[in-house]
């Protein structure tokens, strides 16, 4: 986000991935890139994330992100959660992210 890279973010996402707003799912990579497109527009993020906590399964194919959202001037607004799945080409990429 801070890159404001949108090409290098969806590269991070799962063709089958389903984000959360607020309780509406959005599905498939096609449908959150027109989602979170204008995110990415302008000079500066309208807000950033940092994991502060990160679990993986032992087999190594899951994990669980989670931390603060905060908006330009650092306050904390939210919260994420996202599943990574490592997918069989060994690039990790979100299936399920959820902010609250």
């Amino acid at each position: 986000m801070a890159d404001r890279d949108f090409t290098a973010f969806l590269t991070f996402v799962s063709p089958e991935a389903v984000f959360f707003n607020g309780n509406e799912p959005l599905r498939d990579r096609e449908v959150i890139e027109g989602a979170w497109a204008s995110f990415f527009e302008g000079p500066t993020a309208s807000f950033s994330w940092n994991p502060n906590v990160v679990q993986v399964l032992e087999s190594g194919e899951l994990a669980l992100t989670s931390g603060p959202v905060r908006d330009p001037s650092g306050a904390e607004v939210g919260r994420f959660n996202s599943i990574w799945r490592r997918d069989a080409d060994g690039q990790w990429r979100i299936v399920f992210d959820k902010g609250s």
